[in-house]
């Protein structure tokens, strides 16, 4: 077993309603004697797609040792039950942007003799365009989050208007936010817009908490992803939705911080450019506990 994210129920708060078993086309939920349970740790990706099904809040992502997720496993699962449930779990996993797991999915249905559902040719490992275009909205540009935030206010009822209250000046904004969002790993797809000839920064997850001036210094006009090699799980995943990003990046950085821990980051950059295939020089950032850039180099 290795530590990897995984779903886990509060026992307390969950009821046995079965949403989250509707909400999990790979079974590795069932209620069982009025309560959901996770069924299989194989099953579950970990993703987290069935919270939003949960209408107590009794599921959430946790960070354990479980069994790996096997994808050949939860097709099995899933066949019988027809091409609609099928259809829906290529879905769930380009939404989430897991190519790595589409093509294992793939791969088992071809060997299966299965057609594959439609509009998934794509995914075939010798058929794989080095940038497709995203089926889903789920990565926005804050932006258009910006945008959907203001749209909701100008529709609030009259009767629900605040009263304007006085603040102090608007600090002075150091630097631009980051082109995309979310920016975890894991969670990012690759195929989205904002990735395309982007300038790429991978960043660990302490370097925003201890540079003040972040996104000033690092971050400014460029498509941003985080990660934490230490506490990370998925390993494979993260090599894969990497060395996609790497396929379409016009420059590519890593900041990391001062700490041998941090260096395994810089080791997941260089092997995934060589899945890549793409010779796209590495500029290395090294920042200190003080947030101090401590030197910056270019790794060939």
């Amino acid at each position: 077993m290795a530590t990897r994210t995984i779903i886990e129920v509060d026992q307390d708060l969950c009821d046995g309603c079965g949403a989250c078993e509707i909400g999990c086309p790979e079974g590795a939920l069932k209620v069982i004697d009025g309560k959901a349970r996770l069924v299989g740790e194989s099953l579950c990706d970990g993703l987290g797609a069935c919270i939003g099904h949960c209408p107590r809040g009794a599921i959430r992502v946790t960070q354990r040792d479980a069994e790996s997720y096997d994808e050949a496993a939860v097709l099995d699962k899933i066949l019988p039950q027809g091409p609609a449930v099928l259809a829906a779990h290529f879905a769930h996993l380009d939404h989430f942007g897991q190519d790595l797991y589409l093509e294992q999915a793939i791969d088992r249905l071809d060997n299966l003799g299965i057609a594959i559902p439609q509009g998934y040719e794509k995914f075939r490992k010798q058929a794989r365009p080095k940038f497709v275009k995203p089926c889903s909205a789920f990565s926005r540009t804050l932006a258009d989050l910006a945008t959907r935030a203001g749209s909701a206010l100008e529709h609030t009822s009259p009767g629900l208007n605040p009263t304007p209250v006085a603040v102090g000046p608007t600090p002075k904004p150091q630097g631009s936010k980051p082109r995309n969002w979310p920016v975890q790993l894991h969670l990012i797809n690759p195929r989205a817009p904002q990735f395309a000839n982007a300038r790429l920064l991978v960043a660990a997850d302490c370097t925003a908490f201890v540079m003040e001036d972040f996104h000033a210094k690092l971050a400014e006009g460029k498509s941003l992803v985080i990660a934490c090699p230490k506490l990370d799980s998925g390993r494979d995943i993260y090599i894969s939705k990497l060395a996609a990003l790497i396929d379409q990046a016009e420059s590519l950085e890593v900041a990391i911080m001062e700490v041998p821990c941090c260096g395994g980051l810089t080791k997941l950059m260089e092997e995934a450019r060589q899945k890549s295939g793409r010779a796209l020089p590495i500029r290395l950032v090294v920042v200190d506990p003080d947030g101090r850039i401590l030197t910056r180099k270019t790794l060939s």
